[in-house]
Parts: structure tokens; sequence; C-alpha cells
């Protein structure tokens, strides 16, 4: 992060928890079983099994399970590529949300009475422990969802559903395009049905802080706005649905006539539901927000707000540090990464110390892109240069390759803030959409380009579209395996792979180097900060503080990371969590398997089991390693 979203980049806790069964992918993750490079072979089946057909039979199993699970949740059919159900939209009211974690757990008790797992071969034993492991982190989150937070100005549902129907619902047909005019009703209704939920929990006591209400009602203000509702520019859907009805025409697809039936049909909805169900949102967020704090608190004060916590900690990193454990490993991340910014900074010759150096790298203009079009321009360009020579490396460094395409673009006006961190948007894993990195452009001082190179990798290649794409192109697993996943593993992995790029060649300017040390160290600030406004009962202005002394970012892009914090509890802690997992597990490989270390296997093996809880990833990088050792 993106995310999440990654990937629809929704790592969104209100999601999270109301929508834990099922519904509008989260962060993007998944598994994938591939044989690694030159002969080694990722944690696959034992061919001395003595019982294969128990794997083959739950992997069917699976797949017959996870078929239902994606009848019942429409927008996971259409990320898929498929067009079924195209005309519907998942049902989020609280009675669907509830059936389809029934559903779950009647699975997972059907799968344990049903199959031995002592008789299944690893990859087999690794799609039980996922299809279990997600039923048991959905029922958990189910069972906070009352102190989640539904909208806020995080990536909230009320821009979710509009981009998903922008990025998702493709147009080739005019049964497609009546479809399209369809979701409008059931998008608005979800949007109704979270707005019911989001009522229940600011009466509980679960309120987000005022600049959250302010985002979330400026989106709702700003997608019902405009043409057709009023007199002002398109509108977002508007827009779309009227480029989509004019493509069809122009293929010939459909006449002159019915297209414009179609328009009439499409401002209908636009006019009927979406503005109805929108304009109720912004007047409730308008009003409920003056029962929110005007001064951001975290949920430690909130009822059950410590236990809540706990488990957005549990979710965020598949583990069981607590609080104080993540504090300490950030406090000691922060000074390791001071050091290693010092010596850069005595590199360059700068002859102030470490903090003058960040205001340097924060102030002068040498680091800059101008705020006008051609800046934009540029730093788009300039990404897609870095990925460029990225990609031309990947072959030494991994066996398995994303064929993906990958694209970098402005995020969409309506839901662009100033300082707002990138973000990935998978593709569609028939390759018919590719991948999108999203930059927020419209404050060119709060992306400067010391930052850029680290960030391009960890969005792009070798980072989120790599690992990605690569999960949705997998087969001979079970499709489950291919979506949904945890952000320790997702952002762990990207984290990682900015690092790596060093090892790659990358970062051949030191201030660019500094910008790698500083995405670093701005994920280590994330463990301080998370749980010291959760755990400790930091103030904004405290966070702020902290990370300003810590880092080189711009002060609009520190308080949006703050403000991030605030309504997404515990996830931001898993980047640090995961990437350290990942580079334990390396440096476990090598020193074991010493001169048969072979980083594009151990590559395949980490990245082609896909979004694995870190346990489990652990377990795979050890039995690749006793299988390297076997045949050594």
């Amino acid at each position: 992060m993106s995310r999440h979203p990654l990937s629809l980049l929704l790592s969104v806790a209100a999601l999270c928890s109301l929508v834990s069964a099922g519904t509008l992918a989260a962060e993007p993750t998944s598994e994938a079983g591939r044989a690694g490079a030159h002969g080694a072979t990722p944690a696959t089946s034992n061919p001395t099994d003595p019982a294969p057909s128990e794997s083959a039979r739950l992997n069917a199993w699976l797949e017959a399970r996870y078929e239902e699970q994606l009848q019942m949740n429409p927008s996971w059919l259409t990320q898929l590529g498929r067009k079924d159900r195209y005309d519907e939209f998942d049902d989020w009211s609280e009675t669907g949300i509830a059936k389809r974690l029934d559903w779950l757990g009647e699975t997972v008790r059907e799968m344990e009475t049903s199959f031995d797992y002592g008789r299944l071969d690893l990859e087999a034993q690794t799609s039980w422990d996922l299809w279990r492991y997600r039923y048991e982190q959905a029922r958990e989150a189910h069972d906070h969802r009352r102190q989640s937070y539904v909208f806020t100005q995080m990536a909230g549902p009320q821009s979710r559903v509009t981009q998903f129907m922008l990025t998702y619902h493709s147009v080739e047909t005019e049964a497609d395009m009546t479809a399209y005019i369809s979701r409008i009703a059931g998008i608005s209704q979800a949007i109704t049905d979270l707005l019911e939920s989001a009522r229940k929990n600011a009466a509980a006591g679960a309120r987000p802080p005022r600049f959250a209400y302010e985002g979330a009602s400026r989106e709702a203000k700003n997608l019902s706005s405009g043409a057709p509702f009023d007199d002002g520019a398109d509108s977002p859907l508007w827009a779309d649905a009227q480029a989509k009805i004019a493509a069809l025409e122009a293929s010939g697809a459909i006449s002159a006539e019915r297209a414009a039936a179609l328009r009439i049909e499409a401002r209908s909805a636009l006019i009927t539901s979406f503005m109805p169900a929108y304009r109720a949102l912004a007047t409730w967020l308008d009003a409920d927000v003056a029962h929110a704090s005007a001064e951001a608190r975290g949920v430690l004060d909130n009822p059950d707000g410590r236990a809540f916590y706990a488990h957005r900690l549990r979710a965020s990193t598949t583990t069981d540090m607590s609080a104080d454990e993540i504090h300490e490993l950030g406090l000691a991340e922060v000074a390791r990464l001071r050091q290693e910014m010092d010596a850069i900074r005595e590199k360059v010759g700068f002859e102030g110390d470490l903090q003058a150096f960040f205001e340097f790298m924060r102030d002068d203009p040498r680091f800059q892109y101008p705020n006008t079009d051609a800046g934009r321009q540029a730093y788009i360009d300039d990404s897609e240069a870095y990925l460029e020579f990225i990609d031309a490396r990947l072959p030494d460094y991994f066996g398995i390759l994303p064929k993906a395409d990958l694209v970098v673009r402005r995020v969409e006006a309506y839901r662009e803030q100033d300082g707002a961190p990138q973000h990935y948007f998978r593709g569609t894993p028939d390759g018919s959409k590719p991948g999108i990195y999203y930059a927020h452009l419209s404050d060119m001082s709060a992306m400067p380009k010391h930052l850029m190179e680290a960030v391009a990798y960890h969005e792009g290649n070798p980072g989120h579209h790599m690992q990605l794409s690569i999960a949705q192109e997998a087969t001979g697993v079970p499709l489950f395996r291919t979506r949904g996943g945890n952000t320790a593993y997702v952002e762990g992995w990207a984290l990682y792979a900015e690092l790596l790029a060093k090892e790659m060649g990358a970062y051949q300017d030191p201030y660019s180097d500094f910008g790698r040390l500083s995405t670093e160290m701005w994920r280590a600030i994330r463990l301080v900060v998370d749980t010291g406004i959760h755990a400790k009962g930091w103030s904004e202005q405290r966070a702020v503080a902290y990370f300003e002394e810590n880092s080189a970012l711009a002060e609009g892009a520190i308080r949006a990371e703050v403000r991030r914090y605030f309504v997404l509890p515990g996830q931001a802690t898993a980047y640090k969590v995961g990437m350290l997992k990942i580079l334990e597990l390396r440096a476990w490989a090598e020193e074991a398997l010493g001169d048969a270390f072979d980083i594009r296997a151990f590559h395949d093996t980490v990245i082609g089991g896909g979004a694995l809880p870190l346990a489990v990833l652990e377990r795979r990088v050890r039995s690749w390693v006793a299988s390297v050792r076997a045949g050594a």
C-alpha cells in the first residue's frame, strides 16, 4: 500500500470486521503452488505419500466449496473475470454477513470430519490450514464488529464500490451494460446496509475521529454531485456509464436508439438508487460528526477497545505479539535505521546532524517535482523507468515471473487526497485488466523524488504486482488459495522487495538509497506510533512529532499516515513484522544450505506459496530446505 487494497487494496478494518465472511476483495493476496527454479520444488506433494487420493479428494472438495462461496459474492466473480451474477452485488447486510459466516463454519466442521489431516500431502495440509484459518479470522472479526469503523477517509466502502464498477465491471455487450445498470442498485443497497451497521457501531461507542467523518462525507458528496444529479460536471459513475455505452455504439454492438435508451436507464438508476443512498450517508455523517472527537483518539477509550486492538494486531501480523512487544521492536528498528541513514548523510558530505538532513531532504527543491501537470507526468514517467530497470533483472532472482501487465496511473480526482499513500490494484487473472500502480499527485510536495524509486518497487515489481500476479496465474492448487490473504505476508513481501531491489542493482543515487531507508523507517515508525496511539493513548500531535523526529517525509504525508493509523488500528504494524520474518527465514536457509542455497529457488518457495500466515510460511521454507538437503 498498500494495502489493499492492494489491490483492490481494501485493507480496511471496517470491512475486515463487517464483511468478514466474504465480499469485495480486500488486500489481494493468494497462494500458488509452482515448481521452483533449477529443479527445486517449493513444498509440493510428496511422491511417497501413502494416500495421495486423500489430498486430491480434499482439493476437489475445496474447489466445490469455494465455488459456493463465490456464488454468494458476485463481486468476487467479477474480479476473477467471470460474468455470472454480473447484474448483482454482494449482500452487505448484517443478516447476509452472518449467513455467510455460518456457512463457512459449517464447511470447516465438514472438512474436519470428512478428511484425515495426517494423510494429506504438504500442499493439501496448507490448504486445510488456510481454509480453517480464514474462518477463524472471520469469526473473530465478526465478534468484534461493533468496535470497527465503517466509513472513514481511508479507502472506505463509499469510494470502493464506485472504484469496483469503474475498474472491474467491463462492458463488451449490451447484456453487460444492462447488468451494469442493475448493479448500480446493488452497490447502492450495499451502502445503505453498511450505513445501518455504522449507526449501530456509533451507538455502541465506536466512532472514528472527526477527520474520518469529514473525509468520508466529502467523498460521498463528490460521488453524488454533478450530472446527472445536478448541473455540475459529469459524476464518476455517470461519465463511466456514458463512455461504456458510447463504446458499444461505436463498435456496432447496439444502435443509436438503443444507446439513447441505455443512457436513460443508467441515469434513472443513478438518480433513484445511487443518489438517495449516498446523500443519506452524507447526511448521517454530517450529523453524527458532532458526537465524534475533534482531538483524534485511539481505540483504547472505546468500549472493549483494548481487546479489539489485540484482535487487530493478531489479524494484521498473524502472530501473537503483544502491543508492548511490537512497540519495543519498533523502537529498536528505528534506532538501527537512524544509524544507516546517518552513514548516508556523511557519505554525501552534509555537515549538519541527521535532523537537519531530514529537513534538507524535505525542503530542498531538487527533490521536488513542480506542482504542475508536467510535474505529475514526470513522476509517472520516472516511475515507469525505474520499473523497466528492475524488470530486466528479475530472471536472475526469480524462476517464476508474472505474465500480467502493469501500468502506472494517477488516482482519480473523486478519491484523490493530498499526501495519501500510493497503492496497487491487481488486475484480473485472465490478463484482461492489468495491475495498476496508483499515485496521489494532487500535491507534488508530498511526493518527493528520493522516495519514488523504493515505492515503485514496492507497488510494482518485485513487490505487489509480482506477488499478486503470480498468485492469480497459478494452477494446480485450489482456486481459493489464489485469492484473499493477510497483510503481514503481502506487505511484508513488498517491503522485503524494496530491500531486494538494492541487491538487484537499484538505488545508484545515494539520495534514492536514503529514500529506501526512509520508507523502511516509515514502517518501523508505524510499529511505534500505531501501538502508541492504540495501546498507550498517544495524541495525533505526539504521533506526528515522533514521525517528524525520525523521518524526512513531508508534513502532509506524515499527517495523512498518522490519520490512517487512527482509523485502521493494527494494520500498519504488519509490514515490518512480515518483512523481518522473510529476512529471518532467508538468513536461516542460507546458513542451513550453504553453497546449495539458491536465491531463485528461495524466492519461488516464498512467493509460490502465496499469502500465508507467517507460521505457515515458515513451515513451507523449512520443508523446502529439507527437500534440498535430501536431494543433495
